[in-house]
Parts: C-alpha cells; sequence; structure tokens
C-alpha cells in the first residue's frame, strides 16, 4: 500500500466518531454525489449471514471463474492489505485485488464527493469499491455485507440478481439486537421483492423469521433442507435438489462444515441464469478454490519451525461461539486420524463471545496461551488482553497462560510440548489471522534467504 491510498485510508477513519453507525442516509448522499455508481454496477449477487459468507463467495467465485466469467467481489475484513477486499475482474476467468492506483483514485473522489460530512470508515470503503466495480468490466458482483443486512451500506443495491443467506448466529448484538430473531430479521434484510433467495443451513428460530420476510417481500426460497441438500459420500461431495444430483469433488478447504458451505455456493451458481456455470466448471471451482486464514495449514518452514518436528501449525480467522464449534470439531476429527495434542493460541476482541468461543474446546484442547493482536488499528474493538483470555480459559477448565505475542506465544507452546509433536492453532480473530499470515510469509522468505546464503 502507497503512503497516498494508507492516508486516505486513514482519513476516512477520522470522518465519523462512531466506526459502526448503522444507517443508509449517509450513503445514500454519498452515492448520489457520486452520480450513483451503486446503479451501474453489474448484476449482483448479495451475500449476508453470520458465518461462511467468505467461504461461500469464495467458492461462487471459483466456480464462475471456471467457467470463464468475469467477477467482481466485495468482502470484509482484511486480512493482510485493504486492497483484497476488493476483487476486481480481469480477463475472462480471472480476478486481481484492487491495484493501489485505483484504490487511491476511488478514495480521493469519494472524500471529495463527501465534503466533509460524517462518514464511516466502511461507507466510504464500499462507496469507492462501488465506484471501481461500475466503471470495470465484468458479468457479475459478488457483494458481502459488512456486519449486518437491512442497514448495511451494502444494501443500497435496488434489485440484485440473487440473495444469499448463510448460516445465521448471535454475534454483534450490541448492534443487530440481542436475540436471534432480532440478528436473523437484520440479516434477512436484504431480501428484495420478488428477487429469489437462496438459504443456508439455519436455526429453527432464524428460519422462521426469514421466511416471515420472505412472504412479505414476495420473494422466492431455496432452502437447505428443503430444496437442496449437500452430503459427504465416500470421499465426494454430493449435491441434491429437485433437479437431480450432481457427484462432486470435496472442496479444497479444510473442515466438515465446507460441506455444507459448497453446497449453498452451488445451490447459488445453479440458479444465476444465463451466469450459470457447467457441472465441469463447478467440479473445478471446488478443486481450485482457495480462501486464506480459514482453518490454514501452514507449511514447517515458517512460524511452524519452532515447534518440535512432526507438528502442525493451523490457523482460523473465526471468532464467535459457532465457528468455533465447527473449528472444535474439525480439530477433533484430526485427534482421530493423526493424534496430536491441541493448544491454542488465542486472540480476540472484546466485542466477542469470549467464554462462547472457549467452550467447544473444553475437553480437547491441552493449553490456551492468550495474546495480543498485534494490530488492531482496523477493528471496532478493543482487544482482550492476553491476561483476561488466560482466565477465562482457567475458567472454562483449560490450562492457560499469557504470553506477549503471537512469536512468544509459540515459544511457549513449543516448550511445553516438551519434544512430542503438537497441533497447534491460531485462532479467535481475523484479525489475528492475518498478522499470523503475514509472520509466517516473513519467516518462510527469511529461511529460504538463509538457506541460499
Amino acid at each position: 500500500m502507497t503512503l497516498a491510498s494508507a492516508s486516505l485510508l486513514a482519513e476516512l477513519r477520522n470522518l465519523h466518531p462512531a466506526r459502526i453507525d448503522l444507517t443508509l442516509d449517509r450513503m445514500q448522499r454519498l452515492l448520489a454525489a457520486l452520480g450513483h455508481p451503486e446503479q451501474r454496477l453489474p448484476p449482483v449477487v448479495h451475500v449476508a449471514g453470520t458465518n461462511a459468507k467468505g467461504s461461500v463467495l469464495a467458492l461462487l467465485r471459483a466456480m464462475l471463474e471456471a467457467d470463464g466469467r468475469r467477477v467482481h467481489s466485495y468482502h470484509s475484513p482484511a486480512l493482510q492489505r485493504f486492497h483484497e477486499t476488493v476483487r476486481l475482474a480481469d480477463a475472462p476467468g480471472s480476478s486481481r485485488d484492487i491495484a493501489d492506483k485505483t484504490l487511491t483514485d476511488c478514495l480521493s473522489r469519494v472524500i471529495a464527493a463527501n465534503a466533509g460530512a460524517p462518514l464511516t470508515s466502511f461507507e466510504g470503503e464500499t462507496a469507492a469499491a462501488f465506484l471501481a466495480f461500475s466503471e470495470t468490466q465484468a458479468d457479475l458482483l459478488l457483494l458481502e455485507t459488512g456486519l449486518g443486512g437491512r442497514l448495511d451500506a451494502t444494501n443500497v443495491v435496488a434489485k440484485p440478481l440473487l440473495t444469499v443467506l448463510t448460516p445465521i448466529d448471535l454475534d454483534h448484538t450490541e448492534f443487530l439486537g440481542p436475540t436471534l430473531a432480532a440478528i436473523a430479521g437484520e440479516k434477512a434484510g436484504i431480501l428484495k421483492l420478488g428477487v429469489p433467495c437462496v438459504v443456508g443451513r439455519q436455526p429453527v428460530e432464524a428460519l422462521a423469521i426469514i421466511r416471515s420476510v420472505a412472504a412479505t417481500r414476495r420473494v422466492s426460497l431455496f432452502e437447505h433442507g428443503q430444496d437442496w441438500d449437500a452430503y459427504e459420500q465416500h470421499n465426494r461431495l454430493i449435491y441434491q435438489d429437485n433437479s437431480g444430483l450432481m457427484d462432486l469433488p470435496l472442496p479444497a478447504l479444510a473442515g466438515r462444515h465446507q460441506i455444507d458451505n459448497a453446497g449453498l455456493a452451488v445451490a447459488c451458481a445453479l440458479r444465476l441464469g444465463k451466469f450459470a456455470p457447467s457441472e465441469a466448471a463447478i467440479a473445478k471451482g471446488l478443486a481450485r478454490v482457495s480462501w486464506p486464514g480459514r482453518l490454514q495449514h501452514l507449511s514447517r518452514s515458517g512460524l511452524a519451525a519452532v515447534l518440535p518436528d512432526g507438528s502442525e501449525l493451523w490457523v482460523d480467522g473465526g471468532h464467535n461461539g459457532a465457528a468455533a464449534a465447527v473449528v472444535a470439531q474439525a480439530m477433533a476429527e484430526l485427534e482421530e486420524r493423526a493424534p496430536k495434542a491441541l493448544h491454542l493460541v488465542l486472540g480476540m476482541l472484546k466485542s466477542k463471545p469470549l467464554a462462547a468461543f472457549l467452550k467447544p474446546f473444553g475437553g480437547l484442547a491441552r493449553s490456551v496461551t492468550g495474546i495480543e493482536i498485534p494490530d488492531v488499528s482496523r477493528a471496532y474493538a478493543s482487544p482482550y488482553s492476553p491476561a483476561e483470555i488466560a482466565a477465562a480459559a482457567l475458567a472454562a477448565g483449560i490450562y492457560a497462560q499469557p504470553a506477549a505475542n503471537l512469536e512468544d506465544g509459540l515459544a511457549a507452546v513449543a516448550v511445553r510440548a516438551n519434544g512430542k509433536p503438537v497441533r497447534v492453532l491460531v485462532c479467535g480473530s481475523l484479525h489475528l489471522a492475518g498478522a499470523c499470515l503475514t509472520a509466517d510469509q516473513a519467516a518462510v522468505a527469511a529461511a529460504k534467504r538463509t538457506g541460499m546464503s
């Protein structure tokens, strides 16, 4: 990132005292001043939910690009650099992170059009993304909401091609409401009159609200368990709906929860009309999809080098109880296949439910090492201290200790391992996951330089 784009992003962060302030008024005013780029977007697939939005978006993009489509996409937050949140279609079947020159130009125009009025950073960034999307040719735009739906800055698109609701759970309760029903109502706010919606696996309470909103807006729902299903059979992904059955490769993403995510992406792909990819392209997309920071296994040549031989280092950005449950299940399945003591290196923001996150790891994790998240400059809350994390883990019945940072945390686990292979999971925050990937890449590069010298 250049100094210019970094400075513009910082300027956006200073335009509103509250980083999260859900309303569409500011966004609508700004887009009008910019000449309404949201009205010049390619056909939009709008995705909301609590968990799996990014995975479903990555899976769907991989399928469409395997079919030769030009696809824009927008997601948040960034793992390592802001540019990755705005992905622009390139040649047919490929896309790239927004170029710094394009980003700087779009941010400058947003700030000029806003003329110093109150604006959250997400609103400004989304408006800049809309400018870039509206001025670059593409077949489709895969558009992920921020944290809500009804009042999310992305919900200014009047008539998307398709809407998608991934699994909904308790998260961001201070902004979306204290109950699952309230949160589902906010997420279902992306449903538009007459626009079909594909629905992933949902709790009963959330599904009831989704159905109620859909009936009011004359939305045709295509529901998991009712209209489509996906499951693993003989190491293959079986997708089934009222049109028949598809025998596909498993997604190239770790964790049993990715079976549901892949099925949801297939259900979406098949409902894109003239843009629907072929079965061969769907299979190719499943096999080659990549989504960093989600149950990602890191190589032994990076940060994992400090651990005993035979150890594994994993990183995941999930940060709520539901995400912890699926990650814990994946770790338990690894334990069944290749037993190794599991140790968590954990950093979390105070807006996230620490006790709920730790609960699924009870009886599974041998230890928790609480650490600071290296960079929370783009976060919407302050982090728990390492001591607070350690105290919560001890209260949950897991041995715990604090450490100053990621490297110290891994070193502490290495000492605790006493020469035996261990399985280490860095988890609790997408901000931590991004920092871990950056540090790992630096460690791999340093190891290569040392090997060459």
